[in-house]
């Protein structure tokens, strides 16, 4: 796999207003980004993010649901050579096979659907530039079903697919394409999650170390990396584990 070095990149970070994203910008600046476009719905809790570096920090309206919105900062954007799709949502529906799909299609139309949107209108700009590099914010979710969210962790199931798919489609053309799977991270999404949490700057920073070194997958954390562990040892046996422990925090619930 090849490698990129953040140093002196133009970045383009998606929900970068909070929690992760906000640490992806403020860890690009410290490792020499030239230019941070930050993106997010609104660019309204953007003041204290700029005031760090006005002349590198770029506020830009992204929705990753409106098609127009990603052409118009693709048409601003023309000089990234990093796309960073951090941004993402959880709608924690109670049941897949529920008859209502509104939570199912709201976490896919994001997750899924709002990075592949934001990866093909960058897609040739990032060859044009010279390859650049790719992270996706993924989920021990996408890798292993957790039964209390699972249109969520469907729709980062089918990022995980998208993102080994990115790695074939644009490695041709020099794009370093990396997959991040993070287990709970201390974020507004996490907040009533009674898990240890990493934190959003250890998940950046882990990001980008890899991409500088050629790691694809990236499981950062203490509960993400033990999945790893599992994945790689009995799938099975982690399946019928976090079946039970969702059983068990149902249980606790109802009690």
């Amino acid at each position: 796999m090849s490698t990129f070095n953040p140093a002196g990149s133009v970045a383009l970070v998606t929900g970068a207003n909070r929690g992760i994203g906000r640490a992806f910008v403020k860890i690009l600046l410290d490792r020499g980004s030239a230019k941070i476009y930050a993106g997010a719905r609104s660019t309204d809790s953007f003041d204290d993010l700029r005031a760090l570096d006005p002349e590198r920090v770029i506020p830009v309206q992204i929705d990753v649901t409106d098609a127009g919105q990603i052409a118009a900062v693709a048409a601003q954007a023309g000089d990234i050579d990093l796309l960073i799709n951090n941004a993402g949502q959880a709608q924690f529906a109670a049941a897949l096979i529920d008859d209502d799909l509104a939570a199912a299609r709201a976490d896919m139309e994001v997750n899924y659907f709002g990075t592949l949107r934001v990866t093909r209108a960058f897609a040739g700009i990032l060859g044009s530039n010279g390859g650049g590099g790719i992270i996706n914010i993924a989920s021990i979710a996408g890798v292993q079903n957790f039964p209390l969210a699972p249109t969520y962790s469907a729709s980062k199931a089918a990022l995980h697919s998208a993102t080994q798919a990115f790695r074939f489609e644009l490695g041709q053309q020099g794009t370093t394409v990396v997959g991040v799977y993070p287990g709970p991270v201390d974020t507004d999404m996490a907040a009533g999650l009674e898990f240890d949490k990493d934190s959003p700057e250890h998940i950046a920073t882990s990001s980008l170390d890899a991409l500088a070194d050629g790691t694809e997958d990236v499981y950062p954390g203490e509960m993400s990396s033990s999945f790893e562990q599992a994945l790689r040892q009995d799938p099975k046996q982690l399946e019928r584990d976090v079946t039970e422990m969702a059983r068990g925090v149902l249980e606790a619930a109802a009690n």
